[in-house]
């Protein structure tokens, strides 16, 4: 880069040129006073757009569009404050694309390449906003003497220019720059600048998995959450009978509660938990290229949260550890996380890894009987000592109908002919039971249950128990088929057994019970 001549500080005066032509900048001298100051006065910004960089072994115009041939960009050496980035071409320039970047040294990352690009992009033919002028002395005054942020820029054909970044002009919105062609000062909008005085850490993808096209998209087999707190595992497994089109019963979910008991879960809560590891996003780096040390660091040498997402095809499967909460200098609750086999410790907002905190409650569905009406053949329900079972048959079971109603069955209730609609009824009553909480570690009292009910599901072919027992004033333990399930409220229980008093009266069932 050539040598300033002298020191230009003065605000230029327009000279209009006559004819219609172009104004020209012309730099004043300083006045004596001001021969030693180190401000910088705005400038006009008259005069034409003046490309900066570009390919000096290529010249001439593209016959069909009539613009300047521009030259292909190789290599893009970024130094700044912070880093050191060498730009390396990922795929050369075709007749349908341009040439695509990534970051010498980094194949192993998750990079966002269409960031990366701009550094060498932004460069190639890169526009000034105003000229400074020529032979602009003391460069401190713009921060230009020992550039924070220099680019050396590498053709294909062997060019090479380099781009000296200074401070921010007065004004704002665009900063001072020169090149290694020139001894002129420029100033660029920041715009086009910003990105050179990003962190190796601005280029990582932020995307920690990709969320897959709807179009192929995988079917989670199972998720399994392993967690410090908690003293057993949550594992949610893939439901196979949602798939049968002639399944009616249980949730609109499409996955089921193994472990730690085995419930059906809400749609709305257990999403984020089933499928949310896919377009998983962070909002920080902690590291890349991450050592042992790093890890742990980081937390995840024994991690307070590891995710095990199985799927219906290899190449989406995928392990999440997780580190414990912190309260990050945004006040932000965070936490740092890691793909097994990975080399970046991502910070994710605890908002986004729910995994950390979520509870088998929180996802469970509150309805514990949920099979359909019509798949029930039979239905014993006993309290205060008294027995009532149910019939349910089809009339005509090889008549193929798509909607079923009280008008296809009879039933019976203890052997005598029952009215079906009133049966039914009877039964949506039964359904409309939710939990309160689980009671997994809730002993099973050795009193006689307030009531019972067992039911055969034939489309399952299960048949499934529950037994009421008194917990509290206010609630009962549900225990189904010898476990401690859930908690209930007991108004629930005491107008259930109110209802069966009403099987064979007229009086309308109480359907309300809270």
């Amino acid at each position: 880069m050539k040598k300033a001549a002298k020191g230009i500080i003065g605000l230029s005066a327009v000279l209009a040129v006559l004819g219609g032509g172009l104004a020209a900048l012309k730099l004043t001298e300083p006045k004596e006073n001001e021969e030693n100051s180190s401000e910088v006065s705005e400038v006009s910004e008259a005069g034409e757009e003046v490309v900066l960089i570009r390919d000096n072994n290529i010249t001439g115009t593209d016959p069909e569009t009539g613009s300047d041939l521009e030259g292909v960009i190789k290599k893009v050496d970024v130094k700044n404050k912070t880093d050191e980035l060498h730009v390396i071409q990922k795929t050369a320039e075709t007749e349908d694309s341009g040439a695509t970047y990534t970051l010498e040294g980094y194949d192993d990352v998750k990079l966002n390449t269409s960031v990366i690009g701009t550094l060498a992009n932004n460069a190639n033919g890169m526009l000034s906003a105003s000229t400074i002028g020529e032979n602009s002395g003391d460069l401190s005054k713009f921060g230009l003497d020992n550039p924070e942020i220099t680019v050396d820029i590498t053709y294909e054909t062997g060019s090479e220019v380099t781009l000296m970044i200074g401070n921010e002009t007065p004004k704002g919105g665009e900063k001072y720059v020169m090149t290694s062609n020139s001894d002129t000062v420029y100033t660029v909008k920041d715009s086009t600048l910003a990105n050179y005085s990003k962190t190796l850490f601005d280029f990582v993808d932020s995307t920690i998995v990709e969320n897959p096209d709807q179009s192929d998209y995988p079917i989670v087999e199972s998720l399994k959450i392993e967690r410090e707190d908690i003293d057993y595992d949550i594992l949610l497994k893939y439901d196979e009978k949602s798939d049968d089109e002639g399944y009616n019963g249980g949730t609109s979910a499409t996955h089921v509660m193994v472990e730690p008991t085995d419930a059906y879960i809400s749609v709305e809560r257990s999403t984020d938990i089933t499928n949310g590891i896919f377009g998983l996003y962070s909002k920080g780096i902690y590291s890349i290229h991450s050592t042992e040390a790093d890890v742990a660091e980081a937390g995840l040498k024994e991690p307070f949260c590891t995710v095990t997402m199985d799927c219906d095809k290899d190449e989406n499967d995928c392990v999440l550890y997780l580190s414990e909460p912190f309260i990050d200098e945004e006040n932000t609750k965070c936490c740092y996380a890691m793909l097994k086999g990975g080399n970046v410790i991502y910070t994710v907002s605890a908002d986004s890894a729910k995994w950390l905190t979520v509870q088998p409650i929180d996802i469970a569905s509150r309805i514990f009987i949920a099979s359909y009406v019509w798949n029930i053949t039979d239905l014993k329900v006993e309290c205060d000592g008294e027995k009532s079972e149910f019939s349910v048959k089809r009339k005509d079971p090889d008549e193929e109908k798509d909607t079923l109603s009280a008008e296809d069955f009879v039933t019976t209730l203890n052997n005598a002919e029952f009215d079906t609609e009133r049966y039914r009824q009877f039964y949506s009553f039964l359904i409309s039971a939710s939990a309160e909480d689980f009671a997994l570690d809730v002993p099973i009292p050795d009193d006689e249950p307030l009531a019972s009910l067992e039911y055969t599901d034939s489309y399952t072919g299960e048949t499934t128990k529950i037994d009421f027992y008194d917990c509290s004033n206010l609630t009962a333990q549900a225990v189904i088929n010898g476990k401690s399930k859930f908690i209930v409220a007991k108004s629930y229980v005491n107008t259930l057994i109110g209802n069966v008093k009403k099987l064979n009266t007229d009086e309308d069932f109480t359907t309300t019970w809270k």
